[in-house]
């Protein structure tokens, strides 16, 4: 086993010490009889009642196709669960199973604490999910977990105000920045602004949608990576601020909202466009008035191409699990392209593979905006900052302050990339 507890022992809680242990590592575990049936804990992070549903019907399925190797579903949520994670695994007492993302394994891989699944993966579904997702998951030439449910940014425009402006809406593959910007100016008239970005915390889209200017951000990985604020990193946040100072053609208010709060404006006819995390497209359906006639636009592209960073939800081993090959062996069946489209559809977000993709669309029928959400997934790139043991205490400390005062037209941009290289240098010196 590698070293253990480097980065994460910091934050160990002093309820380690009354933790009992309920993961494979556990003594009963130990004693139990090889030979005989096994259980399995599966700690589920699904949150949303139909996902929830979904992941149970997959479980069910396996438990009743395999007596022998039973899983057990651990109820967990998204909240608390980075600090849970250090308690369970420094306590000896992480599930078998454990259900997280790309962003927020690295650590707890490096140190030693998550299984090698390289030679047990599916050689179909390692040959089904693109490159750029898969390097999300692989840490120093180790996969360490398996993607499973993605997000990307997608631009919904409201089709009604868009015809009126006279624009003919977007209907290749993908579509560039500068035509963005162009439906914004024109859709741009007394009481309506064409486009409302919730950026209230800019940082994860800024370096999501970074790739399509050639903006990574970082070079190297670990305690050794390097920030890099060159012309591809500032594209986008200098776009923006053009179209807000410039063009007039973004509702100023929602720079300081978040995305959900951006969608008010949307259903009032205030904004002809909203770029949202793809996941809205089910709640738009839910919510949106009567009558509001509503479409996803193409991925966007940019001069380096369409491809924004991958950050999956992961389904990773804890490496003191009892029993490795079998847990591997459920993730694989998991993992299925029927299983995974049907979670995803559940939860509104995109399979990890190509296959799932495509079922999902199938199963979709002609829901035309869901097919143009779904093939943004084939666009994903790999993402360095996941990589970068600074970047967490980075963007909360100095990057998302440092964009927000620069949409607020407090410093331009060289005075951006100046606070963030220095804060930079003020965290890892």
């Amino acid at each position: 086993m590698n070293k253990r507890g480097a980065s994460v022992v910091a934050s160990l809680t002093a309820g380690l010490l009354v933790l009992t242990a309920c993961g494979g590592g556990g003594e009963d575990d130990a004693a139990a009889d090889p030979t005989g049936p096994i259980t399995l804990e599966f700690q589920s992070l699904s949150d949303q009642p139909a996902a929830i549903e979904a992941t149970e019907t997959i479980v069910a399925k396996w438990n009743e196709e395999n007596p022998d190797v039973t899983v057990e579903i651990v109820p967990a949520g998204w909240d608390g669960i980075y600090d849970k994670l250090i308690t369970q695994f420094n306590g000896g007492a992480a599930p078998d199973i454990i259900h997280y993302e790309a962003a927020s394994i690295v650590p707890f891989a490096r140190d030693g604490y998550l299984a090698d699944l390289s030679e047990h993966m599916s050689e179909d579904f390692a040959a089904d999910v693109p490159e750029g997702i898969m390097s999300t998951v692989t840490v120093d030439d180790q996969v360490v977990a398996y993607p499973t449910e993605l997000q990307s940014y997608m631009v919904f425009a409201n089709r009604t105000l868009l015809e009126q402006a006279g624009v003919e809406i977007p209907t290749g593959e993908t579509m560039t920045w500068d035509e963005l910007r162009e439906i914004a100016k024109a859709t741009t008239t007394d009481g309506v602004h064409g486009l409302g970005w919730g950026l209230k915390s800019p940082t994860a889209a800024f370096m999501t949608m970074g790739p399509t200017f050639g903006g990574t951000y970082f070079d190297g990985t670990g305690a050794d990576a390097q920030l890099k604020v060159d012309d591809g990193e500032l594209a986008i946040p200098e776009l923006v601020n053009a179209m807000n100072t410039e063009d007039k053609s973004i509702l100023p208010v929602t720079l300081t909202q978040s995305g959900s709060e951006v969608l008010a404006s949307f259903y009032a006819g205030q904004i002809a466009m909203t770029i949202q995390g793809s996941f809205q497209a089910a709640n738009i359906a839910n919510d949106a008035p009567e009558g509001l006639d509503w479409v996803v636009l193409p991925p966007l592209e940019g001069p380096e191409g369409a491809g924004q960073a991958a950050n999956p939800q992961t389904l990773s081993v804890n490496i003191d699990s009892e029993y490795p090959e079998q847990a591997a062996e459920f993730l694989n069946f998991f993992t299925e392209p029927e299983n995974l489209a049907a979670l995803n559809e559940a939860d509104a977000l995109i399979p990890a593979s190509t296959s799932a993709q495509e079922l999902m669309a199938e199963n979709l029928g002609d829901d035309a905006n869901w097919n143009t959400v779904l093939s943004s997934g084939q666009h994903m790139t790999d993402a360095p900052y996941l990589f970068v043991d600074a970047y967490a205490q980075w963007k909360d400390t100095v990057a998302t302050p440092a964009f927000q005062r620069y949409l607020a037209g407090e410093i331009d941009s060289a005075g951006l990339a100046e606070e963030l290289q220095a804060g930079w240098d003020e965290i890892t010196a």
